[in-house]
């Protein structure tokens, strides 16, 4: 008995992810490579509050298209 399921697992980042999830509400965006944009290079969150956590890691980053908005980063907080 098989299952319905296929047996090949695909591997994406977490840009590709979330450039999927986007497709499905109709935004055009594309997965960038990790450490290629300048939004990369500063920091992630301000020190200046004591809720902050203060380590961050950064899982990468999403380009929008035909919107204002020209990039997203993806940062994962704890």
């Amino acid at each position: 008995m098989h299952d319905a399921e296929s047996d090949t697992f695909v591997y994406e980042t977490w840009p590709e992810k979330v450039s999927h999830m986007l497709k499905t509400i109709g935004v055009e965006s594309s997965a960038k490579e990790q450490g290629t944009d300048s939004v990369e290079q500063g920091d992630y969150s301000s020190r200046v509050f004591s809720q902050t956590t203060r380590m961050v890691t950064n899982l990468g980053v999403v380009e929008l298209k035909n919107s204002n908005i020209d990039v997203v980063q993806i940062i994962q907080k704890g």
